[in-house]
């Protein structure tokens, strides 16, 4: 992940700095119950043609946000909720998930004059096969006046509020009115249906997922375009529309799109899931990233850590929670990930098999930064596939000199491969890439510099199977010996992306 340079650090890192933090963040939003109610199908009802499940097992979870209140508290965060139920079955039922979980219901009304909203699915086999939807078709006034009457005490002194809006009615009106009225907090997160409706509160972080960015722009994000590129187009409407500090954009299994002031951009890519029944997923992402943003975490390193959060629970049946036990896991699970030449050569070739270009880059990669990331996240956007070829500590000490690499191949393999931007690692132990090239035949070869790709050795090598050389951003001050300078002549904290 951008600046934290070797993945194990950064697997024990971040639950310890957010436990550390500890931020106080009040979620305040359409909050829902969700049932996942299975069992087998055996026969079709005599009355219509529709199978019959026969239920063996009633599963509930937080759902909405309760769910993002959920996964804030997994992830060490204190976290109070304000939002409204019914009291009823459902709504204590949703009580006690959250209580259960750590989280501050103070601020939860309920209240006789609604009904909670649940979402049930009913799953036969490993098919969702109905879902049924109990949303109050109004919320009373007076309900939501009671709710917005708990908006001041949640919000006191918090980090970070996050307001989730998802159409019901809870939070438009008297509650949206609390809100802007409350003390801004250092952080403000809204992930809405409808994020304009929110541009007054003048947000650090807004959350559309492609169609609510489509309405915001009234533009429909066709699935079969490059959706990422679009939206980066509309940079400048998207962050006006909003009011916002930075667009995140979720593109499923496309991953996210940052848009930042003053140009700034970062990509994440989703690791692909087969998982039907996985639901709240955008509701992690946007609690991680509140959390490791609240922590004080660098913006883009939030995102890489909400995405990686996000590929934990798509992975997994129903409405799940990331926590930072698993959020560790999954990092973890990248060390020691470097493929041999055969085995790389193998999936290579079964993704060109698919019509994907192959992009290959190659170097150190000793001391990740700033500079690493955003040169990695422009070679993944040239293709399809992006290949990361690693010097072995052998051919970085001729390179370099006998004090590196600083980190070994196998810590330096893991936080590359940990990059939602990396496809496939491998290692090579000659002085230039060239045999590698020669033996994968990329369709483009990528390197970053401040050279043509004239100077470059590999060029006719390349251009000789028909390959294309492209030369990337070259960003003086953020280069490994520019920070290992810094490291080694400064104790003062080092810059944005390098924690």
């Amino acid at each position: 992940m951008s600046g934290l340079g070797d993945v194990r650090g950064l697997a024990g890192w971040v639950p310890q700095r957010i436990a550390e933090v500890a931020p106080a963040v009040t979620v305040v939003g359409d909050v829902m119950l969700d049932g996942w109610w299975t069992g087998s199908i055996e026969r079709f009802c005599r009355e219509a043609p529709a199978p019959v499940v026969d239920v063996q097992r009633r599963e509930y979870a937080a759902g909405g946000a309760a769910n993002t209140a959920v996964n804030l508290a997994a992830l060490g965060a204190r976290v109070r909720i304000c939002g409204l139920t019914g009291n009823d079955d459902a709504g204590r039922r949703l009580r006690s998930i959250l209580t259960d979980a750590g989280v501050d219901v103070t601020g939860l009304v309920a209240d006789d004059s609604v009904r909670t909203t649940t979402k049930y699915r009913i799953v036969g086999g490993d098919q969702v096969m109905l879902r049924l939807d109990d949303t109050p078709e109004s919320i009373p006034d007076a309900a939501a006046h009671r709710v917005a009457g708990t908006v001041a005490a949640a919000t006191a002194g918090c980090d970070a509020v996050v307001v989730c809006d998802y159409g019901t009615g809870a939070v438009r009106g008297p509650v949206r009115s609390a809100l802007l009225g409350m003390n801004p907090p250092p952080l403000t997160v809204v992930d809405s249906h409808d994020p304009a409706v929110w541009a007054d509160l003048r947000p650090d972080i807004v959350t559309p997922n492609a169609e609510e960015a489509s309405r915001v722009l009234d533009r429909r994000l066709d699935t079969g375009s490059d959706r990422a590129a679009t939206v980066q187009a509309r940079r400048s409407e998207l962050l006006a529309a909003t009011g916002a500090s930075a667009v995140v954009v979720t593109l499923d299994r496309d991953g996210t799109v940052l848009l930042g002031k003053d140009s700034e951009e970062h990509r994440t890519w989703a690791r692909p899931a087969v998982e039907r029944q996985a639901s709240g997923a955008g509701d992690t992402f946007v609690a991680c990233l509140t959390a490791a943003r609240a922590a004080g975490l660098p913006l883009a390193t939030s995102l890489d850590l909400a995405q990686a959060a996000a590929d934990v629970v798509v992975h997994r049946p129903g409405t799940s929670v990331c926590s930072t036990e698993d959020l560790a896991a999954h990092l973890d699970s990248f060390t020691d990930t470097a493929l041999s030449e055969e085995e790389l050569a193998r999936r290579i070739q079964r993704d060109r098999e698919a019509g994907r270009r192959v992009v290959l880059t190659n170097g150190c990669f000793d001391v990740l930064h700033r500079g690493h990331t955003r040169y990695l996240n422009q070679a993944k956007q040239l293709g399809d596939v992006l290949v990361v070829a690693l010097n072995d500590d052998a051919s970085v000490r001729r390179l370099k000199g006998a004090d590196r690499p600083i980190n070994a191949l196998a810590d330096r393999a893991g936080v590359i491969a940990a990059l939602s931007c990396v496809d496939y690692v491998t290692v090579f132990a000659t002085d230039t890439p060239i045999p590698l090239i020669e033996a994968l035949r990329p369709d483009i070869y990528a390197k970053g510099g401040d050279y043509s790709a004239q100077m470059l050795e590999e060029t006719p090598v390349v251009e000789a199977f028909g390959g294309i050389v492209r030369i990337l951003d070259y960003v003086p001050e953020r280069s490994t010996t520019a920070v290992l300078r810094k490291i080694r002549t400064s104790a003062e904290p080092m810059a944005e992306g390098t924690p």
